[in-house]
């Protein structure tokens, strides 16, 4: 006996739509199991997490913070993912656009004027593109295995950054720590609201992000272009449309995308590089790129959702002392869900006996 997934002639509109607030409730009620298991009040812990970080303005703030850099990958992952093109690299784009990005204030600080920003940011947008164009480059000429490629290439950037701050941009007033020089106040990303909180301008890029992404998605020719060769090729080509192209053009928008992210989140909230500058942000922005459907729109809703996670998980750790592997699980639940949910919605599961499998292979033969 073996279970089978056999793909439904037709998918529910109504459930699909309704997919990921199903697996959202699913994640809430498993958590609270999960705490009841820890010996933790379920109804306190659930506060803490999802109701708790609301009630400040300047937690509000810190919500922002934490969701900008994962709309901001999640909007350009959903261009590569629409397109059938697996890039798991992002934390490795992120990475590297904020290497790219920092040249600037920390090899000529000197550099100070209105243009020095914009110039962090472009080139940390360039960044990331050339570094999510290596994978890209490789399957298109040698048919290499993107999702392979991409998630290596992760390991790279974070062991060149951290060679870096340790050897050529350590701060030699660092007093032997691995970190570079700060950023002067004209290389900072300042805040929207200075007097009531922290979050910064890379918000409004999330956001203007997601409904340019948006526009090209659902108004623009290199949009269906995008859309036909995710969900099928061979129609694309018929259409005169080029495959390899496309893996390119998704790979450059989500890394220049994650690129940006990551010179933003450095510039804003760190104000230097160090060994570390992101806590997996490029990894559960696949998360938020599922949960908001591959929609630019609605995955400004599933990053402030995530990020409502990360702040809840913090809480907790402090509230009710648990661990932040705990806290993690959260976020595995939830894209589990996610993925179980569409997988239903599709397919349908079907067990097959070994007698039945039998006749059909005897039949095939006869």
């Amino acid at each position: 006996m073996r279970i089978e997934l056999v793909k439904r002639p037709q998918h529910s509109i109504l459930f699909s739509a309704l997919s990921p607030v199903v697996a959202l409730i699913l994640t809430l009620l498993f958590g609270l199991v999960l705490f009841a298991l820890l010996g933790r009040n379920p109804v306190t812990a659930m506060y803490i997490y999802f109701v708790s970080p609301l009630t400040e303005v300047w937690q509000i703030h810190e919500l922002a913070v934490k969701a900008a850099p994962l709309i901001l990958i999640a909007v350009g992952l959903s261009v590569c993912y629409r397109s059938n093109n697996w890039n798991i690299g992002a934390e490795g784009q992120l990475v590297a656009g904020a290497l790219a990005g920092s040249i600037l204030p920390v090899m000529f600080p000197d550099f100070q004027n209105f243009m020095l920003l914009p110039l962090m940011m472009i080139m940390g947008m360039i960044g990331g593109a050339l570094y999510a164009g290596i994978p890209a480059i490789l399957k298109v000429r040698f048919n290499t295995n993107e999702i392979l490629s991409s998630l290596m290439l992760v390991y790279v950037a974070n062991l060149f950054l951290d060679w870096m701050v340790r050897g050529p941009w350590r701060d030699p007033n660092g007093h032997n720590f691995p970190q570079t020089i700060q950023f002067s106040d004209a290389a900072t990303l300042p805040a929207i609201f200075p007097a009531s909180g922290r979050a910064s301008w890379d918000f409004v890029f999330a956001l203007v992000a997601a409904l340019v992404i948006w526009f090209m998605m659902e108004k623009t020719l290199k949009g269906f272009e995008v859309r036909v060769m995710g969900q099928s090729p061979r129609a694309g080509r018929f259409a005169g449309f080029s495959s390899g192209r496309i893996v390119i053009f998704s790979f450059v928008v989500s890394g220049a995308l994650a690129g940006l992210a990551g010179i933003a989140t450095v510039s804003a909230n760190i104000n230097q590089l160090q060994p570390v500058i992101s806590p997996g942000y490029g990894f559960t922005a696949i998360i938020v790129a599922f949960l908001g459907r591959l929609n630019p729109l609605g995955i400004v809703v599933a990053g402030l959702v995530l990020a409502l996670s990360y702040l809840g998980g913090e809480a907790a750790q402090t509230a009710i002392g648990i661990s932040d592997k705990t806290a993690s699980v959260f976020q595995g639940m939830l894209l589990f869900f996610v993925l179980a949910s569409d997988t239903l919605i599709y397919y349908r599961i079907r067990i097959v006996r070994s007698r039945e499998r039998a006749g059909e292979v005897v039949h095939g033969h006869s």
